[in-house]
């Protein structure tokens, strides 16, 4: 029996050194292949993910994705990207304005997450990070098919869902070991977003201005009709938007209703000007526009897209304050639109946007002259 019981020993011991020599056991104590560091993280569809720690090559699929990366400061480990981001000198999105070495990356498959494993699998990534994931199915598959780990995440925004973003943003910093980053980002939001509530939360309903916002882009531009319910840059400043009773989502709505609420001030997303005809061309040229008390009295302004490949929540708060200085003078005396936006974009990714979102827009903030 003491022999069986020291044989068994011995194994035990044999059997553990060589695992610590083959690289069995990181200084996590958790399994890997190649002495590699590892931890396991879960994800925003509460799937646990084994992961190395401080990965050094990533992708980042769906809308958004790489943007997250770029607000964390990690964007140095993105080795290959959709074929969105190859698109020379668009100029439409301020994280590929502030990181113009994505136009010439490698090729991971087309945008909206329709990615191609083969592809991803050439780029050798150590992480694949996936919002707009549709189900923690579709995660696993990929992750059977790459063999590489696949990080899913919830975009969120800065309303309702601002947790799923802030919780987007502390899933990847952990993986990528910007945790303090990420706290400075979800800092800067929350404290924007408390100055721009402060300016406006004690004006009362009867005596603001009603205000309407079209040609917002959706998948792509549109015309007027085109608007927001909960428009986010209004709704952070307290707005009266006279679209705000037909619910959350994007709305076409009704030439016969804009004219029943026929704002005193009217934004257009400038977006638009990507269409024929624009939502600039119908306020010119349609009689049902040219007749609203906002179009007669110049009261017409462009606003800066914040919807372009989902939500640049930098564009937000930039469309917020322009929105809020056209609306309430007043409260918003202390800020010049141009530089209030490249003030959050230089903070958010290292770099001014405003001006090329200008060129690549046509235009930026400021009242748009309709008897041209």
């Amino acid at each position: 029996m003491k022999f069986k019981t020291y044989s068994g020993i011995l194994i035990i011991l044999v059997l553990i050194l060589s695992c610590i020599g083959a690289g069995c056991l990181s200084s996590s104590g958790q399994s890997t292949e190649d002495n590699i560091e590892v931890q396991t993280i879960t994800d925003g569809l509460g799937r646990e993910v084994t992961v190395p720690v401080n990965p050094e090559r990533i992708v980042c699929q769906g809308p958004g994705a790489l943007r997250y990366i770029c607000y964390l400061n990690a964007q140095d480990a993105v080795v290959g990207v959709e074929d969105i981001e190859l698109r020379k000198d668009e100029n439409r999105r301020p994280y590929a304005i502030a990181n113009p070495q994505f136009q010439n990356m490698p090729l991971i498959g087309e945008y909206r997450g329709n990615t191609d494993p083969e592809k991803i699998v050439t780029v050798d990534p150590d992480v694949i990070f996936w919002t707009y994931v549709q189900s923690a199915d579709d995660a696993d598959k990929l992750q059977a098919k790459t063999g590489i780990p696949v990080v899913a995440l919830n975009y969120g925004d800065l309303g309702a869902y601002r947790n799923d973003m802030y919780r987007s943003l502390r899933i990847m910093a952990e993986v990528m070991g910007k945790e303090e980053r990420a706290e400075e980002v979800i800092g800067f939001f929350d404290m924007t977003i408390e100055d721009l509530e402060s300016r406006t939360s004690d004006i009362p309903e009867d005596e603001k201005i009603s205000v309407y916002v079209g040609g917002i882009a959706y998948r792509g531009p549109h015309g007027f009709q085109s608007t927001e319910p909960s428009y986010p840059p209004f709704a952070l400043i307290n707005a009266k938007n006279v679209a705000a009773s037909l619910g959350t989502e994007h709305a076409d709505v009704s030439k016969e209703a804009i004219i029943e609420w026929d704002p005193e001030i009217i934004f257009v997303d400038l977006s638009t000007y990507q269409t024929t005809p624009s939502a600039v061309d119908e306020l010119k040229t349609d009689p049902a526009y040219t007749s609203l008390t906002a179009v007669k009295n110049g009261n017409v302004y462009g606003v800066l897209p914040y919807n372009w490949y989902t939500t640049n929540h930098g564009s937000v708060l930039a469309a917020a304050y322009y929105s809020g200085e056209v609306i309430y003078p007043e409260r918003f005396q202390d800020i010049e639109p141009s530089d209030k936006a490249d003030e959050i974009y230089v903070f958010l990714l290292g770099e001014p946007a405003y001006e090329n979102l200008r060129s690549g827009f046509s235009a930026g903030f400021g009242q748009i002259e309709l008897d041209e």
